[in-house]
């Protein structure tokens, strides 16, 4: 069986044009005309010694001295036939006899000097050689050697030109006139777009919305013919993380029309004018190629409030490119069928004018995925896993993972792989999904770090301060596992499972305080002295206490007030949004909401010194508990937890499956 060799495949049937090409046949042509020059006959080299002692025998007929640097030596046909001036070896390009070129030929130094010894020859010898003058002019030579620091000069331009305009803006080869060509990639029928809405697990709202705008493209006359008008634009608006661009790149595997993909920053250059001649060359190109949609990924890299950040004055390219997006979204009739998805997870602090009906009339909200949409992503990013354990419980790993993002659980995922395999497993397990929940949440466990038996003692007491007043807070999230090894900038961790909450009430905060607190007190009890270890943990309280007081009212001497700007586009500037007066009340509110909670912290280890110290020191053995060794000593939790409307949902779901 042989194999036909696959043939080069060229776009549109003939290779690419590159410019490098001229520049490499200038070079060939000038070594192919220097070559050919120097004669294709092979002249024998001599030295101005034997010169001078063939010129003395008299058995050279002539010499000619070529551009004043170069003797040629013409023998005698009595000395031609003598055996030293024999050809030594074949040339392969081999002299005819008659031929009218040089015997010899050698470069002598200064031209009168040389003459000197000619004349001084002939005085002595009697010899009466003549010599010759010549100019050899060859005319290609010099037009290439004229020509070369030219040819130099503007390869190096295009090289240049072509870096700064990004190595392919907007055309073929990058050439600085198309530098204000839109840089969007197309994605069209005949490009293999694999992602779909199968691939977006959760997000069902979302969905929902970006559905129907492809539903739209491709079966306009079910919404016209009741008079409907399509949207112009789709804003994704959530946290990092979340799927915005994911599902941005499933409308491009469902929509089966052309789909202009691009950033934000794709429109930014260093020449003024180029960012809105991006905007209207995109516009133009998705216009001709009609119905069609414009994903713009963080557009909040031009899409920010105008006039905010420009103190100086002058030329803002960043605020012309997004006033020609705002013309281009308002410019095209409802009826071109184009229409602008956007994400970005800043959207506080994009431009109002950007934001309104008739721009962006839908803002769609990708939220963190809840405990039910953990489990449909798990399902997803485990199917690339090989081999996984037969006993592996998805709901347990949904649970396990409050607060993770679609982007964090598909790093969960990978990270068990390699764990696994670091292992040497033969397939992936529980405990390896969590170790790596603990290597993303806490970090690399580094126990070769040199702690001392005081301050592992220390770090020990401080842990199951927290594991003891989180342990008996009713509101406070309950523990799952406490170390004492050292992960990433900290000393000791502690790992929770906080309730997800929609609503979050001043008990419920105020019992997470005094469990933030328990390290610190702990320390106050067991010591009688207090660290700097609890920086991180005065850090939260420090925000919490403050929230309390200025976003969401839970203050009484503040009262029903807050000073929070949810648009992020404060007309405040530099100034405080209330008086001096009610500074000073705010931060003395704050510090005694967090001493409150530390005097309770304080009380309530007091109360179980004896517990808490039974728990230090099994965690000095051990150096990693869990909630068993908890129950053992503190006996069960004596708060009953209510299930969740999603937990019930998951039981359900599973019995359904079940039957």
């Amino acid at each position: 069986m042989t194999n036909t060799p696959k043939k080069p495949d060229f776009k549109g049937g003939r290779p690419k044009f590159n410019s490098y090409w001229i520049i490499a046949l200038v070079a060939l042509a000038f070594l192919a005309i220097t070559f050919f020059d120097s004669g294709i006959a092979s002249k024998d080299k001599i030295s101005p010694s034997q010169f001078e002692t063939y010129l003395k025998e008299k058995e050279i007929a002539k010499v000619t001295i070529v551009n004043r640097r170069i003797a040629q030596v013409f023998l005698t046909p009595e000395a031609k036939k003598l055996e030293k001036h024999q050809p030594k070896g074949s040339s392969p390009f081999p002299v005819a006899a008659n031929s009218s070129a040089p015997d010899y030929e050698f470069e002598f130094g200064d031209l009168q000097n040389f003459e000197n010894k000619i004349q001084e020859i002939r005085v002595q010898s009697g010899v009466t050689t003549p010599v010759t003058y010549a100019t050899d002019n060859n005319v290609w030579e010099g037009l290439l050697i004229n020509l070369l620091p030219f040819v130099l000069l503007i390869g190096i331009w295009i090289f240049v030109m072509r870096r700064m305009s990004g190595g392919g803006a907007g055309g073929p080869g990058g050439q600085i006139f198309n530098i204000g060509k839109s840089r969007a990639k197309l994605f069209d029928k005949n490009t293999d777009v694999k992602v779909s809405f199968e691939n977006v697990a959760g997000l069902e709202g979302a969905k929902e919305e970006v559905q129907e705008i492809v539903d739209f493209l491709k079966q306009p006359e079910k919404y016209t013919s009741l008079g409907g008008k399509i949207p112009k634009g789709a804003l994704l608006v959530g946290p990092p993380g979340t799927g915005k661009t994911l599902l941005a790149k499933a409308v491009a595997g469902e929509a089966k029309v052309p789909f202009y993909s691009l950033s934000g920053s794709d429109f930014v250059e260093m020449f003024v004018g180029v960012g809105a001649s991006r905007v209207r060359d995109l516009f133009k190109q998705a216009k001709d190629k009609s119905p069609a949609i414009i994903f713009i990924d963080e557009i909040d890299a031009i899409g920010r409030a105008r006039g905010k950040n420009n103190f100086s004055g002058s030329n803002d390219e960043r605020e012309n490119t997004l006033n020609q997006l705002l013309t281009e979204m308002d410019g095209f009739g409802s009826d071109s069928n184009v229409i602008v998805i956007a994400a970005t997870n800043r959207a506080d602090v994009l431009d109002k004018a950007l934001m309104r009906a008739g721009r962006f009339d839908r803002q769609i909200f990708v939220d963190l995925p809840d405990v039910r949409e953990r489990k449909e992503i798990f399902q997803v990013h485990l199917k690339p896993i090989k081999k996984l354990d037969d006993e592996l419980d998805i709901d347990f790993l949904a649970k396990q993972t409050p607060g993770f993002s679609g982007a964090d659980i598909a790093n969960v995922c990978n990270e068990a792989a390699l764990i696994a395999a670091r292992k040497g497993k033969k397939m992936v397990g529980k405990q390896d999904f969590l170790d790596a929940v603990d290597r993303i949440v806490g970090g690399l466990e580094k126990k070769n770090k040199i702690i001392t038996p005081s301050e592992k003692r220390a770090i020990a007491f401080h842990e199951a301060g927290h594991a003891t007043t989180s342990w008996m807070l009713e509101h406070a999230a309950p523990l799952v596992k406490v170390t004492i090894v050292p992960r990433g900038q900290s000393l000791g961790a502690a790992w929770y499972l906080p309730e997800e909450r929609m609503i979050v009430r001043p008990n419920q905060m105020l019992d997470e305080m005094c469990a933030t607190l328990g390290g610190r007190a702990a320390e106050k009890v067991i010591f009688n002295e207090i660290s700097t270890g609890a920086l991180s943990d005065l850090e939260k309280v420090t925000k919490q206490a403050r929230a309390m007081v200025t976003v969401y009212g839970l203050s009484d001497k503040i009262g029903n007030l807050t000073y929070y700007d949810s648009s992020g586009q404060s007309d405040y500037g530099f100034s405080k949004p209330y008086s001096e007066e009610t500074a000073e009340l705010i931060d003395k509110e704050i510090s005694e909401i967090i001493e409150k909670q530390y005097q309770r912290a304080i009380d309530l280890l007091e109360d179980n010194k004896e517990k808490l110290t039974e728990l230090a020191e099994l965690l000095l053995e051990k150096e990693v508990i869990f909630k068993d060794d908890l129950e053992r000593i503190f006996g069960k939790r004596p708060f009953e937890k209510e299930e969740t409307v999603e937990e019930i949902k998951i039981k359900e779901e599973n019995q359904d499956s079940t039957k």
